[in-house]
């Protein structure tokens, strides 16, 4: 397997996106990811660049145009539950409970973000994560390069633990769009094998459609649990 500059950022940016608690650095990580995806695909040699004298391929233009619309929807979803709306429908009462809550949360979150055990299952289910996208391509090869099968190994296994050590409905909603990359890589990778019949573009429109409604429901997910909870973090649901 050689290393290219797009197989290290797709490796940084979704063990960032496991790792980190930040919603802007995470986001930030998903644009780039998606970015890195687009790069790796337009250097395959079954990739043809049909976009003029740029070497841009339309498959590429796809995954760019897909990262950023479900990028969008997530920062703006996250910036819209991160900020205090609807002060002036409440009386003085209610606004200084949910001010007071608000900074309890925030004192939470600053607590949170201090201890290093919440990072060492995320830490080590990455390396363990690693190690496997690594092996796992020698042990069952389905790509047409080991390059590519280390790439979708990687993102599927990266997004299923992400979800898994998810704190709040927004970082699930990465782990799905990471597991859904890497599934959308492995199609076109196989579809372009010479057995197969080739790429096409409805199909892989249909798929960049699908990620981009997925934002749009963790979206209406996300708003749906802050109108309960006035917060994101799943642990709050389970509270009595």
């Amino acid at each position: 397997m050689t290393l290219d500059i797009w197989i290290i950022l797709l490796g940084i940016s979704a063990g960032g996106i496991l790792l980190s608690r930040d919603w802007r650095l995470t986001v930030a990580l998903l644009l780039l990811n998606y970015g890195a995806l687009a790069g790796l695909l337009n250097e395959q040699p079954f990739v043809r660049p049909d976009l003029g004298q740029a070497g841009l391929s339309s498959l590429a233009l796809i995954k760019l145009i897909t990262g950023v619309c479900t990028t969008l929807i997530l920062a703006v979803t996250a910036l819209t539950f991160s900020r205090d709306y609807g002060l002036e429908d409440l009386d003085e009462f209610g606004q200084a409970e949910l001010r007071r809550a608000l900074r309890a949360a925030a004192r939470q979150r600053s607590a949170e973000t201090l201890r290093l055990v919440d990072y060492v299952f995320p830490f080590w289910s990455g390396v363990a994560a690693l190690v496997a996208s690594i092996v796992l391509p020698i042990i069952y090869p389905i790509a047409p390069n080991p390059s590519l099968d280390f790439a979708w190994y990687w993102l599927a296994l990266s997004g299923v633990l992400t979800m898994a050590t998810a704190s709040d409905v927004l970082k699930i909603g990465l782990g799905m769009l990471l597991c859904t990359s890497g599934i959308d890589l492995l199609y076109s990778a196989v579809m372009s094998a010479p057995a197969a019949s080739g790429l096409k573009i409805m199909p892989l429109l249909l798929l960049s459609v699908v990620q981009i409604l997925l934002a749009l429901a963790i979206a209406y997910l996300a708003g749906l649990v802050y109108g309960r909870l006035k917060t994101l973090a799943i642990s709050e649901l389970y509270r009595g």
